[in-house]
This record gives structure tokens, C-alpha cells and sequence, in this order.
């Protein structure tokens, strides 16, 4: 074993900018310490990551006390966002539950990357040869709280559902493949992408077991 990988191995906090913030609680030193010591390990499974910023939250909820403590990490790298949430009973089982769920990411994409490296398609059986990289149940949802509007409760709730929420966002032309890779990273079931070879507005999303399907817009006038 050469002296850097041993060296990268033993290190008890990454060599990323790390910032770690709680809301609704304090971050003590003993937890932030042992939370640099995760993010080591998630950075020797992606050297380019420059940047973890890792979220506490306390919503107490006397009906989902088993999951009161919310941890989301952000890791940002060279051209990608890995992203991973986890709602547990403390801070110390969410923030396992969090750092797995990005290894498992992570592994997942690296492999999808080898992969494209050589050439060769996924066999039928890839999804039987890599389920150790995937976590076949789907990621937790975040519950949003409904914003406050300048309408009557009252009359609102007899109008049909309305757009709430309104996100823009710059895209470049990518191939399938890493639409797929981003999609892992972020841990959604799904992508909306530009497709590079199409020149199509195309999204990839989560099938049963292994599999994937992507839909694409073609214009009719075009």
C-alpha cells in the first residue's frame, strides 16, 4: 500500500472545505468531530470533492418522535452535487443513515462510470451484480410545510390544487448517461435534462428493481 493511500485511509477529517450548521440546535464539538471523520470516508470515495456542508435540524413532533432529527449532507465536487438526507430518533443514527445512503450513491455512480469507460453496455443481470452498491428502497421524501398565502382558508380549500412552488434551473446538454449519474448523486427518482444528442428537454427516472426509463419532448411545429 503506497504511503498517500495509507495516509488518505488513516485521515480523520477530509481534506474538503467543510461547514457544518444546525438549526433549532447546537452542534457540539464531540459531534462535529465525529461527522468530519464520516466525510473522510466519503471523500476517498470521490477525491474531487471540494466542499461538505452538513445540516442538523430538530423538529420536534410528539407523533414522529422516531424522527425528530433531520441531517442532510451536501457534498460538492468538480462539475457534480451529491446530496443525502436522513430523519431519524438522534442525531447519530441519521447521520449513519445519511452517510450510507451517499456511499452508496457514490459507489453506485462510480460504477455506472467504469462502465461507460470501457464501452460495453449494463448486461441484463447488472442490477443482481451490483445490488451490494444500491439501496433498492426509495429514498425518503422531504416533507415541505405549506406556504402562508393572502387567501381566505376558508374558500381556498373548495379550489383545485395550485402551483405552489416555481424552480428555474441553467442546464447544458448531457448524454443519458450522465443524466442517470446526476440523478444517483442528488438521490431523486428522477432528472430533467437537456438530452446532448437530441438536442431534446428529456427526463430519466427510477423503474422497477435495477431498471431505468427515459421520456424526451419533441416539437411538433419544429
Amino acid at each position: 500500500m503506497s504511503t498517500d493511500k495509507f495516509a488518505a485511509e488513516e485521515r480523520t477529517e477530509p481534506e474538503a472545505q467543510v461547514e457544518i450548521t444546525g438549526r433549532n440546535v447546537e452542534v457540539p464539538e464531540h459531534f462535529a468531530d465525529r461527522v468530519k471523520g464520516k466525510l473522510a470516508k466519503i471523500e476517498r470515495l470521490d477525491p474531487t470533492l471540494t466542499y461538505f456542508h452538513v445540516e442538523l435540524k430538530h423538529e420536534p413532533n410528539p407523533r414522529r418522535s422516531d424522527e425528530s432529527d433531520r441531517i442532510q449532507i451536501t457534498a460538492t465536487g468538480k462539475g457534480h452535487v451529491a446530496r443525502a438526507e436522513a430523519k431519524e430518533d438522534s442525531f447519530y443514527a441519521a447521520l449513519e443513515v445519511a452517510v450510507g445512503r451517499m456511499e452508496r450513491s457514490l459507489r453506485k455512480v462510480k460504477a455506472r462510470r467504469k462502465i461507460a469507460m470501457t464501452g460495453h453496455r449494463a448486461p441484463k443481470g447488472m442490477g443482481e451484480a451490483t445490488a451490494a452498491l444500491v439501496e433498492e428502497a426509495k429514498p425518503d421524501q422531504v416533507e415541505e410545510k405549506p406556504g402562508k398565502y393572502d387567501v381566505d382558508p376558508y374558500e381556498d380549500q373548495f379550489k383545485p390544487g395550485q402551483v405552489v412552488r416555481k424552480k428555474v434551473h441553467k442546464a447544458e446538454p448531457m448524454t443519458v448517461d450522465d443524466a442517470l449519474s446526476e440523478m444517483e448523486l442528488v438521490g431523486h427518482d428522477f432528472f430533467l435534462f437537456i438530452n446532448e444528442e437530441t438536442k431534446q428537454p428529456s427526463v430519466v427516472y427510477r423503474r422497477h428493481a435495477y431498471d431505468y426509463g427515459l421520456i424526451s419532448l419533441e416539437n411538433k411545429q419544429a
